[in-house]
């Protein structure tokens, strides 16, 4: 592995000497050899053999760049396969057929997604259109007084213009398309909003905000930036602000089933589905106060951005949907809308091999020898997500109406395994 020994690295750790995220330089930014270091030494530490840990297809030494510090190996997760689902989206082709990889642990999640898909196949596809597109970064600048705060938001409305420029400097796939003030007090936040292309973009969106900010407070006198984020962006926590303004992508899924597909493929009926929309999620969610109000679009949403390398914490917003289940002559009208879906296809963990490998098989990795529009691909995989969630709520309501959903986790979440683990 190394000239250096292992049982000198792992007392130098264990003395406080050596840290943990000062291996990497020690070896000469070695990774793999550093993370073999780091288990061998929590091996003898904490008494647990890393057999499983330490076994990974995925090269570790990028990951030190743009993904992880003082790694030790790889955690698996099973991934399954759901679909196709016929999709109608502005960049999934028409009629086009979609499989879909979910990263889960949660039994009977992909067959309850692929029995929705079936839903949805047999009623001609689902409808999927993005509505909205903005990532956002709000800062929050001190004044002197609430009379300078007034007067700092008027200065950011009027010079969108002068701001934009700024804001967009050096960064081509970045376009500012909104600015907005709100004020507390002496203290102004700004919410700028832009389109980032391909990437999630949050990255992008601080980089170009902290430039801005400087710009900003040598034009405006007597305003400070005192955080380059604010909390109103409002990124990885569940909001309000990004329930109605929304963050990312807004995207919106629909499908009319009728009630030959209901009683056929879900096994149950018109009116018992609505009633069970009424009382779950218009009444038990309302009571709960929730933000967002559907039956588990988060399962969908979580297990769609661990298979293809999304920020996992931003799962908290991406997921408040807001599903909605309307009688529709003898049919049954459902939709999905995602109002704050935070998604990328390049750049964090989608560049990992596995969670590429995902993103191929949705067809939402960026082909630059066929000049892909930027933006297309990330947009093409929140028409997806959003479809696929459309599946996991038709699937689950119909579930708890015909009152399958014990007996479904029984059959498939909590089998006894009969082989060695």
């Amino acid at each position: 592995m190394t000239s250096i020994k292992e049982s000198e690295v792992v007392r130098s750790i264990r003395s406080g000497k050596l840290r943990h995220h000062e291996l990497e330089s020690k070896l000469g930014f070695r990774v793999s050899d550093a993370a073999a270091l780091r288990r061998k030494f929590l091996e003898e530490e904490t008494k647990t053999k890393l057999e499983h840990v330490g076994r990974f297809s995925i090269n570790l030494e990028p990951t030190l760049a743009r993904n992880i510090e003082s790694a030790i190996g790889c955690v698996q997760i099973p991934v399954g396969i759901a679909g196709p689902v016929k999709i109608h989206g502005k960049e999934v082709m028409k009629d086009e057929r979609v499989y879909i990889p979910l990263c889960t642990l949660e039994g009977a999640l992909v067959a309850s997604v692929n029995r929705g898909c079936r839903a949805i196949n047999e009623s001609g596809g689902a409808n999927a259109r993005i509505v909205r597109n903005g990532m956002t970064r709000a800062p929050a600048f001190v004044a002197r007084n609430l009379e300078t705060a007034a007067d700092f938001a008027e200065f950011v409305e009027k010079n969108f213009s002068d701001i934009k420029k700024i804001f967009e400097k050096d960064a081509e796939y970045l376009h500012l398309t909104g600015v907005r003030s709100w004020i507390v007090g002496r203290t102004v936040f700004v919410r700028f909003t832009a389109d980032t292309a391909d990437a999630m973009g949050m990255n992008m969106m601080t980089l170009a905000t902290t430039r801005t900010c400087k710009w900003l407070e040598a034009k405006a006198s007597g305003i400070k930036c005192s955080v380059v984020s604010g909390n109103l962006c409002v990124d990885k926590k569940p909001s309000a602000m990004n329930l109605i303004e929304g963050r990312g992508k807004t995207v919106i899924a629909e499908v009319r089933l009728s009630r030959k597909v209901i009683s056929s493929v879900l096994k149950t009926t018109p009116e018992s589905i609505l009633d069970s929309y009424f009382r779950k999620v218009c009444l038990g969610s309302s009571l709960s106060v929730s933000l967002g109000l559907n039956s588990h679009s988060a399962n969908v949403v979580a297990a769609l951005f661990l298979a293809t390398g999304q920020d996992a914490a931003q799962v908290v917003e991406s997921s408040m949907a807001i599903t909605t289940v309307e009688p529709d002559g003898d049919d049954v009208y459902f939709s999905v809308t995602l109002p704050s879906l935070e998604v990328g296809v390049v750049g964090g963990g989608t560049s990992l091999p596995t969670q590429k490998e995902m993103l191929g098989i949705l067809k939402c990795v960026p082909d630059s020898s066929i000049k892909t529009k930027p933006g297309a691909s990330a947009k093409r995989l929140a028409e997806i997500i959003a479809t696929a969630v459309l599946a996991g709520e038709i699937s689950l309501l119909a579930s708890l109406s015909e009152g399958t959903l014990a007996s479904s986790h029984e059959k498939l979440g909590r089998g006894e395994f009969k082989g060695k683990l």
